[in-house]
């Protein structure tokens, strides 16, 4: 009885080895910086920091363009308020010399000849 508890002992020792080896293979596997996990962490961590970079540079953008577009509103303001002024202050004008055009409604087109040029038909 004792000799077949060693031999079962000693088979539980070696599937527990063989176990083992093939569990640190996968796991060298899966840590590789070329192929596995490690490799998809590694390429995952680059493309965090270029899109950190990346972010940073667009918000220094848009920082630039939102004082640019501040500074440009307000400009326009100003515009826009000298143009009312200019347009309230044409109400105060006196009316011209010349007569307003009348509009007929039945009115038909009129054609000139241009002087000078003769038909040579």
């Amino acid at each position: 009885m004792e000799v077949i508890a060693d031999i079962l002992l000693a088979a539980g020792a070696l599937g527990a080895g063989f176990y083992c080896f093939i569990l640190s293979r996968r796991l060298s596997r899966f840590t590789d910086l070329e192929k596995g996990v490690g490799g998809a962490v590694a390429v995952l961590s680059a493309q965090v920091d270029d899109l950190t970079r990346t972010l940073g540079a667009a918000q220094a953008t848009a920082g630039e363009s939102s004082k640019s577009l501040e500074a440009l509103t307000t400009r326009a303001e100003g515009v826009a308020k000298r143009l009312e002024l200019m347009l309230a202050s044409m109400h105060d004008l006196p009316e011209s010399g010349r007569p307003a055009a009348t509009e007929h409604e039945d009115a038909e087109p009129m054609f000139f000849r241009r002087p000078g040029r003769e038909a040579s038909r």
